[in-house]
């Protein structure tokens, strides 16, 4: 069991652990040794989630979650297979954690009447300064 909060707690029964050959450095060990993990995390069946939570879970991990919602979660920075186990692990508890975090709600604000009005008062004395220029110009051009 993993616990993540108070109130989640994931049953290891929700994880399958894979064990697949890792690609990349490492010599000879890489073509014999399967030390790169694949992490299934069965996210619609998780009884452990809330609906909520599940929700921005899936938001979260993007593709990584398969059509039949399950989350993928590949660890194979490690040279063991217990290192990237727990790579794998503390993947999915970071992701859960994130989608614990309700968004804060955002709410509607007006422009106060004071403000609308000090911007209209600036925007008719630009304008008159405006006016009084290009009266300048005329009376200068008639002469």
């Amino acid at each position: 069991m993993i616990q993540i909060s108070r109130d989640i707690v994931i049953d290891d029964s929700d994880i399958r652990l894979s064990f697949v050959r890792s690609s990349g450095p490492g010599g000879q060990n890489v073509n014999k040794v399967a030390t790169a993990v694949q992490l299934r995390f069965d996210l619609l069946n998780a009884r452990s989630l809330s609906a909520e939570v599940k929700h921005r879970l899936l938001r979260l991990a993007g593709k990584r979650v398969t059509a039949d919602g399950i989350l993928l979660i590949e660890a194979r920075s490690r040279r063991t297979q217990d290192g990237n186990r727990q790579e794998a692990l503390n993947k999915l508890t970071d992701l859960v954690c994130q989608a614990m975090i309700r968004p804060k709600v955002r709410k509607a604000t007006r422009i106060p009447r004071a403000a609308k009005e000090r911007r209209l008062r600036a925007k008719k004395q630009h304008g008159q300064i405006k006016r009084l220029r290009q009266q300048g110009r005329h009376n200068d051009s008639d002469r």
